[in-house]
């Protein structure tokens, strides 16, 4: 076992964020120039991990015009939104500091269709 008092080895302690997969969230999305930020909601779909990032699949409430795989959330208002909104097709990984809060969890059907979703965008189905 390494000595690591004085020895200037590090021991890391392992960070498991607070989010859990199909968690919504409220991130901030910085802006290119630094100069602010928009908070905009989110779902969580990275498994449990140590790392400090977590993937995330964007959330918009304008859904007037989907793409394939893009869908309405059935449950949006008991999975803690206010208005209408839908799974857009994205991808994302960020810094588990520039999430502001957690505002609900999604439904059964609507996790199964945010899978069918992700399964059909990244070419596994």
């Amino acid at each position: 076992m390494p000595r690591l008092i004085g020895s200037g080895i590090t021991q890391r302690t392992m960070f498991m964020p607070p989010f859990s997969k199909n968690d919504i969230l409220l991130v901030r999305y910085p802006f290119s120039d630094q100069t602010g930020a928009k908070v905009r909601p989110a779902v969580v779909v990275s498994a449990p991990h140590v790392s400090q990032d977590i993937f995330i699949v964007p959330l918009t409430s304008k859904v007037a015009v989907l793409l394939p795989g893009e869908f309405l959330l059935a449950d949006w208002k008991a999975e803690g939104l206010n208005v209408m909104t839908a799974v857009k097709r994205g991808l994302y990984t960020v810094h588990h500091d520039l999430v502001a809060k957690t505002v609900g969890r999604l439904s059964w059907r609507d996790i199964h269709q945010l899978q069918s979703s992700l399964q059909e965008w990244l070419g596994f189905s």
